[in-house]
């Protein structure tokens, strides 16, 4: 593995005594979850809100996309600002921002003010992410116990994505649309107290400065490009309302690079993207992620519009496969010391891959058993144990002052591999299904959604297998 980079050493600021690990790990994952299940809970509601705000089908993906774009466009620069100015501090900030833009958009009464609430969501999802990964690096010193901790963060991680559908459900089928925000008031609220009263605080030394001038190329850079991406569902690939943002945000992240390469304390330093674990890690966390993240979104459809079960019935049918992914991420840490990491994660991609093979059989009279419970359990095992030894690795050949920004790098890597493979495989699914809405046009669509997905699995295991770096002693 190649040797760390230098920086600045962590320099713990709170003189109180150190929490213990578990409490640290836990109030890590609880706000992780709160960001993940926000991404997919809020699908359920859309027809509710459709009624309930008037909102037009423009409207409604703009409820996803506000969200999904401030994430992305801010994660970077939430994680190097927990690096400069204290991790702490910024789990708070973010928490705290995510817990009142939740209580905002529950109480809105027009659709601009849930689209603004919304997206003040993704700007606190953006801070607080990338801490909740390095408050449990910075706790769990390097091997088999951070290892442990990461499959936990992942596995609650991956929960809260596919809790997403059973509790937007239940909430909407038993309250209302408003309960899918405000359901994060108070536990977003109890969540901030134990983090403010338990967690200690620490920030890279050195008395740098937050690269301004990057910070607004890079963020500008993936808000552009992920609006791009949004569009391309409505728009189609090859529309100017799509190319520009895309073309106009791959130029400003090239910006972003240039102007990384000449300033004497970058945002990003260049050499970390040189770091082989850093690098393949993330490339192979980003082609994972856009093949896995469309599968909770394809199954809900599957069994709400093709076998008709209602939001409650769908999001039930997914629990093994929620179960699966934890199941997966805890064994993930048990096989690294004995196979590796490398070997780890490319045997998870092939399960996810041959998961996706088998959904893509999907029939329009399909039986639970064999049509959604046995190809999402391997599914979902095989993504939980690709994801541990994948962050592990993203994370483990870091200098500790750059934890912040690695951390964010490796949910941005996630986050825009799962919004750009969500957005070419619905642009898919819709040109196969060719504006039929009989089931059997349906099946067809989704089909060819998981077929890709599964050979884009298999091009990122090749990937892992050539790039990931060979010892496991380091990370396991």
């Amino acid at each position: 593995m190649a040797p760390m980079l230098e920086a600045p050493a962590v320099t713990p600021i709170s003189r109180r005594s150190a929490p213990p690990t578990w409490l640290v790990v836990a109030l890590a994952c609880a706000g992780q979850f709160l960001v993940v299940l926000d991404v997919s809970v809020v699908n359920v509601a859309l027809p509710s809100l459709r009624t309930g705000l008037g909102l037009g089908a423009p409207g409604l993906q703009w409820v996803v996309n506000a969200y999904a774009i401030a994430f992305a466009g801010f994660m970077l620069l939430g994680g190097r600002a927990g690096d400069l100015y204290g991790r702490k501090r910024m789990f708070l900030v973010g928490l705290g921002l995510f817990t009142l833009a939740s209580l905002g958009g529950g109480l809105a009464q027009h659709g601009w003010q849930l689209l603004a609430a919304r997206a003040v969501q993704g700007l606190g999802a953006a801070v607080l992410a990338p801490s909740t990964l390095t408050l449990l690096t910075a706790a769990v010193p390097e091997g088999a116990a951070r290892a442990r901790a990461i499959a936990t963060w992942t596995a609650v991680g991956a929960g809260g994505g596919a809790a997403g559908g059973l509790v937007g459900g239940v909430l909407v089928q038993g309250l209302s649309w408003r309960w899918v925000l405000l359901v994060n008031v108070p536990v977003g609220a109890l969540v901030l107290a134990g983090a403010a009263r338990w967690l200690r605080e620490s920030r890279a030394g050195g008395g740098r400065r937050l690269d301004l001038p990057g910070a607004l190329l890079v963020t500008a850079g993936l808000a552009v490009f992920a609006y791009g991406i949004s569009q391309t569902e409505a728009e189609g690939w090859t529309a100017a309302a799509t190319l520009v943002p895309l073309l106009a945000g791959l130029a400003l992240l090239v910006l972003f690079l240039v102007a990384e390469a000449r300033t004497a304390a970058p945002l990003m330093p260049l050499a970390l993207l040189r770091v082989r674990s850093v690098a393949s890690a993330n490339a192979a966390m980003f082609l994972s992620g856009s093949a896995m993240f469309c599968m909770w979104f394809f199954m809900t459809l599957y069994a709400q519009n093709v076998l008709g079960y209602t939001p409650v019935q769908a999001g039930l049918a997914l629990v093994p496969s929620s179960l699966a992914v934890v199941l997966g991420s805890k064994l993930a840490p048990r096989l690294m010391p004995v196979a590796g990491p490398r070997t780890v994660a490319v045997v998870g991609t092939l399960l996810a891959a041959a998961g996706f093979a088998w959904q893509s059989t999907m029939r329009a009279d399909g039986a639970y058993l064999t049509g959604i419970m046995l190809p999402g359990i391997l599914m979902m095992l095989g993504a939980g144990l690709a994801a541990t030894p994948l962050a592990a690795l993203a994370t483990s050949g870091a200098a500790p002052g750059d934890a912040g920004l690695v951390s964010g790098l490796v949910n941005t890597s996630r986050t825009m591999g799962g919004s750009l493979g969500l957005a070419a495989m619905s642009t898919l699914a819709a040109a196969r299904t060719a504006g039929r809405t009989t089931p059997e046009g349906l099946t067809d669509g989704y089909a060819l959604a998981f077929r890709t997905a599964s050979v884009v699995l298999l091009g990122g295991a090749v990937v892992m297998l050539l790039w990931l770096p060979r010892p496991a002693g380091k990370v396991a």
